[in-house]
């Protein structure tokens, strides 16, 4: 196993292509983690993190679409987690460039 933090960065940053395409912020991430978990130092924990984080935050998204008919409510949902994926993926790539582990909050636990 080799140390890449630059490799853990980029994953990170990577959840940021929801910006211009559908579901590479998804997709990206899942691939680097799937190759790369078994080669580089962290990656796992990082990966993990990263996918829990994205599939809770889809889950929020549902969750808000039914809130919208009820006085709007939604509509704050979804400023909410729109910031929440723009800010967490940078805050959690310079923890990554500082060898510290990541921390998604408000994520569920599916992967372990």
């Amino acid at each position: 196993m080799r140390k890449d933090n630059q490799l853990l960065v980029i994953t990170h940053l990577s959840q940021l292509l929801d910006l211009v395409t559908i579901i590479g912020g998804f997709v990206v991430p899942l691939i680097l983690w799937l190759v790369k978990r078994n080669e580089v130092i962290g990656m796992d924990q990082h990966g993990k993190s990263i996918l829990n984080f994205r599939i809770s935050m889809f889950i929020y998204v549902l969750m808000c679409i039914p809130l919208v008919l009820f006085f709007g409510l939604g509509l704050l949902g979804f400023l909410l987690i729109g910031i929440f994926y723009f800010i967490f993926p940078i805050i959690n790539a310079i923890k990554a460039s500082n060898n510290q582990a990541p921390n998604y909050p408000l994520s569920i636990q599916f992967l372990s």
